[in-house]
């Protein structure tokens, strides 16, 4: 009986040391687990990268004239319209020539009386010349004889100048086409008068050459310093929205726009329009390649905007602030009395340094946010070059917050 009560103690005390250690082990944390990912993150790789320049702009003709009119008249014929093709001096219209008919005849007649005095006056000079000479008239006489031959030859050539002034009034009461081209504007019709009083009208807009065209576009200051002649670019159009069109950058004009306070700097690219698809006025929404690279290390330009959030940087000095509980305190002396090396003080370096460096955040092997200074080289909107840095292929870097994520749904 004895031998069976105490095998039942020893049973029981067992019993009790292995759920002791039982519920010790599972119920203790595991040191060695890991924590869930509390980030997205993507891969650092090898890729190409394409930096380009956005711009909106607007197709217009290489050259564009307007043709005025420098004379006031009725439109009595019209030969032109909207989209003819025209010649260099063909007549796109004429106005009324009945005033300036009657001008030159006005001025014919004026030129016939001043060619009279004209005549009157040098047969009284030499009149007086010869009795000059026998002593019939005196010097002053003949002097005011010729100064009458002087002002008659004067009032000659001044109706002269007249009349030669009608004339071209009337030549410019025909409207020719200064070049080859399209008409692609016009503002007047028949029967309209044309007011030349104080400014010349523009009746026709001319485009030399359709085949040929323009983008006049708006480019930020923030991204001119990449501009350069010859630049290949790549525009749309709504009219073709599933289609590309190719041009080339022909000229970046010194001269700044300022709206409200945003500056922007004309750039003008050339189209190739054989097809003559594209028209004068339309948007294009242009791409200048100022940047490649092939087979570069890359990552995701979105991982440069992360920021750790107060939670994460408060965690972080935590675990920061015991792991430095535990160095020695003659470490710690060292570490404190240090000083920085001159290449540590942002103040030491030059802007080139500093312009194009960044700070992003990769994942160790614990899943914790470890920060790395980069510089980059070229960047789209998907994807930025890393020049240096501690950063190897697939390293995963940060580019959002999970929790963050959750919130925001």
């Amino acid at each position: 009986m004895k031998i069976f009560t105490r095998k039942r103690v020893v049973l029981a005390i067992s019993l009790l040391i292995i759920s002791g250690v039982g519920f010790t082990y599972f119920s203790s944390p595991r040191k060695d687990k890991l924590e869930e990912p509390k980030y997205r993150t993507a891969l650092v790789e090898q890729g190409n990268i394409t930096q380009t320049v956005t711009a909106s702009g607007t197709l217009n003709p290489v050259a564009l004239i307007n043709v005025g009119s420098q004379v006031s008249g009725t439109v009595i014929e019209l030969n032109a319209d909207f989209n003819d093709r025209v010649k260099k001096g063909q007549v796109l219209l004429k106005l009324d020539p009945t005033i300036f008919n009657a001008q030159i005849k006005q001025s014919m007649a004026s030129v016939a009386s001043a060619e009279a005095s004209k005549k009157l006056a040098i047969a009284n000079y030499e009149r007086n010349l010869k009795l000059v000479a026998q002593n019939y008239v005196s010097g002053v006489t003949l002097e005011q004889s010729k100064r009458e031959v002087d002002v008659a030859d004067a009032n000659h050539k001044l109706a002269s100048a007249q009349l030669d002034r009608v004339r071209a009034d009337l030549e410019n009461s025909i409207i020719r086409s200064p070049i080859d081209g399209v008409i692609i504007k016009r503002t007047i019709d028949l029967g309209q008068t044309v007011a030349a009083s104080f400014q010349t009208p523009n009746l026709f807009q001319i485009a030399r050459d359709l085949t040929k065209m323009q983008i006049d576009t708006s480019v930020s200051e923030a991204d001119v310093g990449a501009l350069k002649t010859g630049l290949p670019a790549r525009f749309v159009v709504d009219a073709y929205p599933d289609r590309e069109f190719d041009a080339s950058l022909r000229q970046f004009r010194l001269a700044a726009t300022v709206l409200q306070n945003v500056v922007t700097y004309n750039v003008v690219l050339d189209v190739d329009n054989k097809d003559e698809l594209l028209k004068p006025g339309m948007t294009a929404q242009v791409r200048l390649v100022v940047g490649s690279r092939q087979n570069v290390l890359r990552i995701p330009t979105a991982a440069l905007r992360f920021k750790l959030s107060d939670k994460d940087i408060a965690e972080k000095e935590k675990k920061e602030k015991k792991a430095s509980k535990q160095a020695s305190a003659s470490e710690s002396a060292a570490v404190v009395a240090s000083k920085p090396e001159p290449e540590d003080d942002i103040g030491f370096r030059s802007k080139n340094e500093i312009t194009r460096s960044f700070k992003v955040y990769k994942l160790d092997s614990k899943n914790e946010a470890q920060p790395v200074d980069i510089k980059i080289g070229i960047s789209n909107f998907r994807y930025t070059e890393v020049l240096s840095g501690d950063l190897k292929l697939a390293d995963k870097v940060i580019i959002r917050s999970l929790e963050k994520l959750a919130a925001d749904n």
